[in-house]
């Protein structure tokens, strides 16, 4: 007979866009109807959400909506409330951190989006608290688990590439003032004050993408911009943009067999598309080349390179895109936040460390921050290692 286990799950911010699409909707409402997630032993781990937040109407109506029974605006009391297991936080930024830590010190597994704080010392504060409780703790790293990046990944443990020699990325979208058209973005995101910023909200995604396909991350050097300085909030309020809308950065990585590599990845709210998805990560390397989204992956080996000669006083009449073949998945990949749900899920039920910690979103911080002075000072910083 296969047994089952029920976890509680207290989580903060779901009407939020992410909080509500990503992590409610495609990952523990899915993980729900399913039937919980299969352990290794055969048995299975239940969930069940205790939605929370401010507005009693939106968590009420969203309950009745999903057909979830419990919801809450109490933050506090369901972080002591003992029958509750796991603290889930999709909040503000700058809340964030006083939430984690009130959920460790009530012995609670917490799940989180990132940044996990708004200051370096803050981040390795909580992964200090982590370590010391025995917690189990995961942080959103979403990004790994997406069909592209998984393919990417896969074509580096296979040595597809040689001797990786650069990474680039080009991330962003155009996000409309607000004015006319609203704006996609909450406008919390462009002040400073508020926890905004592209530098503070993506850095830490990509530290952990660099981090997970070739290596740490040894040195910054950033410039950041506020592209568009004025913006009209959700009330159609007129408001000046006080945090950066778009950074630019250069990184220089270190692959475990001790390889440099160059890596720069330009993100913006300030940018129109011309590309196939959102975000395109290219890595070129001796052997081969590739470059991957959400969702794609094509490659181009050392043999099937062309050898384009430039002459400006031609056309082009090489077809590049069609010179690159497509990656195949050769597996089913769900959907990256719920597979990670899942995991992490699993990694509570075994009562054991979740490989995605509160360490390694410390470093996302720790980037996002020496991104920041990097761009006021004009100079590459060297990253240390933090040490808890």
């Amino acid at each position: 007979m296969t047994t089952t286990r029920t976890l509680r799950i207290a989580m903060n911010g779901i009407t939020g866009r992410m909080g509500y699409r990503q992590h409610l909707l495609r990952s523990i409402l899915p993980i729900r109807e399913a039937g919980g997630v299969l352990l290794a032993d055969g048995s299975r781990v239940q969930v069940e959400p205790i939605l929370v937040g401010r507005s009693e109407s939106k968590i009420r109506d969203l309950a009745q909506q999903h057909k979830v029974e419990h919801w809450t605006t109490d933050l506090d009391g369901i972080i002591n409330d003992p029958t509750v297991d796991i603290v889930f936080d999709a909040s503000m930024t700058s809340l964030r951190a006083a939430t984690l830590k009130k959920a460790m010190a009530a012995g609670k597994h917490i799940y989180t989006e990132k940044p996990t704080a708004e200051t370096l010392e803050e981040a390795v504060e909580l992964a200090r608290i982590a370590r010391d409780s025995g917690v189990t703790a995961g942080v959103v790293h979403d990004k790994l688990y997406l069909p592209g990046l998984v393919k990417l990944r896969r074509l580096v443990d296979e040595g597809f590439f040689g001797r990786i020699l650069s990474l680039r990325g080009e991330f962003g979208y155009w996000v409309f003032e607000g004015e006319i058209q609203p704006a996609q973005r909450p406008s919390w995101n462009y002040r400073k004050e508020d926890g905004g910023g592209m530098t503070t909200d993506m850095f830490c995604h990509w530290n952990y993408v660099l981090e997970g396909i070739i290596g740490e991350v040894r040195s910054v050097n950033a410039k950041t911009a506020t592209h568009i300085p004025t913006r009209w909030d959700e009330q159609g309020k007129e408001y000046q943009a006080t945090a950066d809308d778009s950074a630019y950065g250069i990184f220089e990585l270190e692959t475990p067999a001790g390889d440099s590599v160059i890596a720069q990845i330009n993100s913006s709210w300030a940018v129109r598309v011309y590309r196939d998805e959102l975000v395109e990560f290219q890595i070129d390397g001796t052997h081969g080349s590739a470059v991957a989204g959400l969702n794609k992956c094509v490659a181009q080996q050392r043999a099937h390179t062309p050898k384009p000669v430039w002459n400006p006083d031609l056309p082009v009449t090489d077809s590049f895109r069609d010179q690159w073949q497509e990656v195949p998945a050769n597996a089913e990949l769900d959907n990256g936040f719920k597979l990670q749900w899942e995991e992490f899920l699993r990694d509570v039920a075994a009562g054991r460390e979740h490989r995605f910690g509160l360490l390694s979103a410390a470093r996302g911080v720790q980037l996002a921050e020496l991104g920041l002075q990097s761009s006021a000072e004009r100079r590459t910083l060297d990253i240390p290692e933090i040490v808890l």
